[in-house]
């Protein structure tokens, strides 16, 4: 691992001096391109420099202790002694994840698919309580939400509902949030005072570009149709939604959230292009089912991750078993010490998985 590090040490420093060249200032790709490397070697540089100091510390301690006589400075070097040891081991540690592979798309913008599961109208409603929750957690983050497409119940509920975050790192936070979420309240027409339990299914998937996943137009049919619901003055007096049919696949895509058909085209194709790329990410998946167990849960829209428990005021994630009493916060969209907490775990996992391996 260090003579990987010495060697990114070596390029952050070429780095440097080439941000520096008229010419790589010029040729705007090549500059950002190298900006984006700068920025993701920089933490991990600064890091190796803070456990060779810390590497340092411990030698001159040791130094001290060999040569010195007087009981009083023995004491201070053995004080940090300790002290450098301990950075050294939390460094180690923290170079570790630094060095853990990258996922690709965790600098991506994200689009989530939320839909109302087993409950029927108080399925919907929770899902209009998770769209809440990341449209929340998204402006604390300062990223922008882009609705896709939504399909209400009439009584503030969400059957379903598509839409983009868009933001530096959001699919790095959001890709853990895939899978079923279980609410169990008293739904407010229930007079007996009976806790139901209802479910909605969550979707994260990362922004495809034309260049990753191409879509050929001759396999699409395009429908257009006059959009209903919430919409404004365009609302049945003109046909700007649209529905795209993958045919190879069988995915359809609807989108009728803009007054432009050509806009509500566009915001289709991303979240086709999306669909299919996690088709075929599952699919890689499934043939590398070790890696994905290594992981902080499958990313399976089947399995159940979370439950949401009104009477006792607690969210309980099941794949870390950790539970916070924090319900009213975490609905209003302030998640970060639950995805944290998630992250954490499966850093945990990752380098446990790659120990295995090496054994």
């Amino acid at each position: 691992m260090f003579d990987k590090l010495e060697d990114l040490v070596n390029r952050l420093e070429e780095l440097n001096i080439e941000l520096t060249d008229p010419d790589v200032i010029g040729d705007q790709e090549r500059y950002r391109r190298y900006m984006k490397e700068q920025n993701e070697l920089m933490p991990i540089v600064e890091k190796y420099q803070e456990y060779k100091s810390a590497k340092a510390g411990v030698e001159d301690s040791l130094a001290i202790l060999e040569e010195e006589t007087d009981e009083e400075m023995r004491e201070l070097a053995k004080e940090e002694l300790n002290e450098c040891k301990a950075k050294v081991e939390t460094c180690e540690q923290e170079l570790k994840i630094l060095m853990l592979p990258k996922d690709p798309n965790d600098d991506k913008n994200v689009i989530v698919e939320i839909r109302g599961g087993a409950g029927g109208d108080e399925a919907a409603l929770f899902a209009a309580d998770l769209f809440r929750m990341y449209s929340k957690y998204a402006e604390m983050n300062r990223w922008k939400v882009e609705v896709m497409s939504a399909n209400e119940n009439g009584i503030g509920g969400l059957k379903e509902i598509v839409f983009m975050v868009i933001g530096n790192g959001a699919y790095s936070k959001l890709k853990y949030e895939s899978g079923v979420h279980r609410v169990q309240r008293i739904p407010s027409t229930e007079s007996g005072g009976r806790i139901h339990t209802s479910t909605a299914t969550v979707a994260i998937m990362p922004e495809v570009e034309d260049v990753e996943v191409f879509v050929d137009p001759n396999d699409c049919k395009i429908d257009v149709y006059r959009a209903s619901g919430n919409g404004g003055q365009c609302v049945n007096t003109t046909d700007s939604a649209v529905r795209i049919t993958h045919i190879p696949t069988g995915i359809v895509v609807t989108c009728q959230d803009e007054k432009s058909q050509l806009k509500n085209k566009d915001k289709a194709m991303k979240v086709l292009r999306s669909r299919i790329y996690d088709m075929e990410q599952e699919k890689a998946d499934s043939e590398q089912a070790a890696q994905r167990r290594s992981q902080v849960g499958t990313g399976d829209r089947s399995e159940k991750i979370r439950t949401y428990n009104f009477p006792q005021g607690r969210v309980t994630d099941h794949r870390i078993k950790f539970t916070s009493h924090r319900l009213g916060e975490i609905l209003d969209g302030d998640i970060t010490e639950l995805l944290q907490n998630i992250i954490t775990a499966d850093q945990a996992m990752r380098l446990s998985s790659l120990n295995e391996e090496k054994c």
